[in-house]
Formats: C-alpha cells, structure tokens, sequence
C-alpha cells in the first residue's frame, strides 16, 4: 500500500531540509522525482544525486516562487516535459523575521507571495490534470504556525494559517474527483529556517522543554509521513493536516 512505483512526484523547495528529506524518501519508495527550488542546481545536486542513486529519475528546475511571471513559465515548462504527475508537494516557503510593527511591505509580500500564492496557483494548474485522470496526491508543508501565531514572523504565521485553510477548500472539491489534499505540519526542526531559533539559548530551551519527544525534530522524520500521504494507503483521507511536532501540538 505504500509502493509508489511508476509514479511521478513533482517536489517544490527540494534542495535542502524538509523538502529534500521528502523527496529522497518518494524515491525510496519508488517514485521518479521533478525537483524544484529558487537555486538549486540543474545538475548535480545532492538531492539528484541521492535519489539516482536509489535507481529513479531526477528532473531539476529553478524558479522563484515569489516571481508570478517566472512561476508560470516554470509550470508550463514541467506540463510540458511532464504531461503526467501524480503527486505534488507543495513545500517551497521562506520566512522572514521582524516584529509585526516593523515588519515592512516588502517582507510581507515576499512572505505571501512564496508560501500561499504561489501554492495556489501550482495546484490549481497541476490538479486540473489530476482531476482530468481522476487520481492525484496534493501535499502541503503548513506548519505549527498554522494553529498559533509565532513571534516576529507574522507573514508567515499569515500564509500558514491561510495554507491550512487552503488545503480544506481544495479537499471539499477534489477528494470526490479522486484527488487526495492534505497537509504536513512541522513542529520545530533542525533546518537552515530554525538557526536564528537554535543560536538563541533562552529561545531554544524553552522550546525544547515543552516538546514532550525531548528534541529538535529532523528532516529525516517527515520520510514516513509524506510518503503515506503520497500513496495508497491514504486514500480516504482528505483535507487533514498531520503534525510531525514531537506531540509539541498534543502538549
């Protein structure tokens, strides 16, 4: 039930992190991955070669999702080269940092336009032809920040809440057209988005004192999750949004 052999996964933010672990971990189970992010490497990348080396395919592109121009010329190229994807994972994003009463226009529609319109817009496009076949797989990286409102980050507490929100609105269409919509959220994980979290002592040990598992999460521990999303034995679930928090959310 968790084989996604002959399957076609179209991985956004792939190069490092959450984003990488999810990819190599499809390849794993057998998909052939379409990898993109604003600088990854068309040729040669970690992440390429990690996922050759378990025998699939790897396609690489770039594209900054906060470009509408460059997002839609990257989505007509990948139709193009790839009439057939059965699985996107919507986990491109970036943060930006600085109190809510500083926090500038530009922060804030960098912020918007990466991790909510963006993912918007390639879903949109992608499922039209999951929904024309009559199967498909939609993942979305949202975040603890989509059921609280962090601290200095208030865009990207903005476009988390709105991706949760978003991942509903798309299930209640499409889980009856045979797409599957759902959700990973990650709790606090030892990524390049965490740093600034992990050099701060106060900020780290108040964290990890309330994280009942006792640390930092990896990019490692979304392997399992993305891939049950992604294949078969999810088939009946629509519209969730599954935290991978260390029980940070049960606490």
């Amino acid at each position: 039930m968790f084989e996604l052999n002959g399957k076609v996964a179209l991985v956004t933010g792939c190069k490092r992190g959450i984003g990488k672990a999810m990819a190599v971990a499809l390849a794993k189970a057998g998909a052939d991955i379409i990898g993109v992010s604003a600088s990854l490497e068309l040729s040669g990348s970690e992440v390429e070669q990690e996922v050759t080396a378990l025998g699939r395919k790897f396609s690489a592109y770039q594209c900054d999702f906060a470009d509408r121009e460059a997002l839609y010329t990257f989505i007509r190229q990948v139709q193009k080269d790839h009439p057939v994807i059965d699985i996107l994972v919507n986990n491109a994003g970036t943060i930006m940092r600085k109190p809510a009463a500083e926090h500038p226009d530009e922060f804030w529609d960098n912020v918007i336009n990466t991790n909510l319109n963006a993912q918007f817009i390639i879903t949109r496009e992608i499922g039209k032809t999951m929904i024309a076949k009559g199967s498909g797989k939609v993942i979305f990286t949202a975040s603890l920040l989509t059921f609280q409102g962090g601290i200095n980050v208030p865009g990207y507490a903005a476009s988390k809440g709105a991706v949760g929100s978003l991942v509903k609105a798309f299930a209640n269409e499409w889980a009856s057209k045979g797409v599957n919509v759902n959700a990973i959220a990650p709790g606090y994980i030892a990524t390049d988005n965490t740093a600034a979290l992990r050099a701060d002592q106060q900020r780290s040990t108040s964290i990890l004192e309330r994280i009942p598992a006792g640390r930092w999460g990896e990019p490692e521990d979304f392997a399992g999750p993305v891939v049950f999303l992604a294949s078969k034995a999810a088939d009946y679930v629509h519209g969730t949004i599954l935290t991978v928090d260390g029980g940070w959310m049960g606490r």
